[in-house]
């Protein structure tokens, strides 16, 4: 495991999107104490982006994690320079960028398997531009978990200080939802949830709320069946199993306040299902985090907004929340049995 006085290692993202911007302002609004990290990048472009921002952020070109000490960390901002080059300019795909997003990523995952950095942190990427390169992972996750070559399931974590959700179908069709769905299936993301909950997050008796499908959790029946032959088996097998489980609850009374407040997590059956209330509530401090793999990995909770790139609007607070975040979760992680 990482020590956690180690840096965080931060990526690119695409090019053409606000990663670097919300990078550059995250060092500037950096508070005394925060995490330190490293940012995988091309010094050059950082440097014209600072400049085409007004943004004060002094660069450091470091060849080693090791060498973004405190010291450094509070005179600039620690940059790995990739390999490959960066031809995007903020606002404009370039195809050709992949090499370096892909490099990006690949690097963070060995500086943080190899204990050099505490915990990576994602910037975010464009699916279709990596696609258009032979990328064939879904997403940040699936590539995240191949990159860990343990073979285990990752799941994706959103995370914020109102909500955690985690959804047990991610990117798929709203239409497939009810026949990807299974008792097995749920039981499987309930239980690693509960053990992340556990390791990276330190609560030590956790409470999942499993959300119902349909209107109404189905209403006995009467709008559809997922509740009674599907979901309520697989709550009654985690509370066998000594999994602090309830549900299925209706969709639409399970994030107000009053409700939020008697469970940890609510395990929800799709995508919107769960990033809904999530971006509603926090969407400005919401954090991807994607449990189950052998290193913290966090992520801003929003995309790659190529329509505002560089003109100064990124607001950094989400990838703020996930490098807090990420830190804490590495200090959790260290200190669990």
């Amino acid at each position: 495991m990482p020590p956690v006085d180690l840096p965080l290692a931060l990526t690119c993202g695409e090019p053409a999107g606000i990663g670097a911007e919300i990078a550059l302002k995250a060092w500037a609004e950096r508070e005394e104490g925060g995490p330190r990290f490293v940012l995988l990048d091309v010094p050059a472009r950082l440097s014209r982006l600072a400049e085409r921002l007004g943004l004060s952020v002094p660069l450091a070109t470091i060849a080693d994690p090791a060498d973004a000490d405190a010291d450094l960390f509070e005179d600039a901002l620690p940059v790995l320079p990739l390999a490959a080059p960066i031809h995007g300019e903020p606002g404009k795909v370039d195809g050709r960028d992949a090499a370096a997003i892909i490099e990006s990523i690949r690097r963070a995952v060995e500086l943080t398997q190899g204990g050099r950095c505490a915990a990576v942190v994602t910037n975010p990427i464009r699916k279709q531009s990596l696609k258009a390169a032979g990328f064939d992972h879904p997403g940040h996750t699936e590539f995240l978990a191949t990159l860990a070559g343990n073979g285990a399931r990752s799941l994706m974590m959103l995370a914020s200080p109102s909500l955690k959700v985690v959804p047990v179908t991610v990117h798929v069709a709203l239409s497939a939802v009810p026949r990807l769905l299974s008792t097995r299936g749920i039981v499987e993301v309930a239980r690693l949830t509960a053990r992340a909950l556990i390791s990276d997050f330190g609560i030590a008796r956790p409470r999942l709320a499993v959300i119902a499908l349909n209107p109404h959790a189905g209403e006995g029946g009467l709008l559809g069946r997922e509740e009674i032959e599907v979901i309520a088996p697989a709550v009654e097998i985690l509370q066998a199993e000594g999994i602090d489980a309830f549900g299925p609850l209706p969709p639409d009374a399970s994030f107000h306040a009053a409700a939020r407040s008697r469970y940890d997590v609510a395990i929800c059956m799709y995508h919107d299902q769960a990033l809904i209330p999530l971006k509603t509530l926090d969407f400005d401090e919401g954090v991807n985090v994607t449990l189950n793999l052998p290193f913290v990995r966090t992520s801003p909770d929003h995309g790659t907004a190529i329509d505002i790139a560089g003109l100064g609007k990124a607001n950094p607070q989400s990838l703020i929340a996930a490098l807090n975040l990420a830190a804490r979760m590495a200090q959790a992680r260290q200190a669990a049995p």
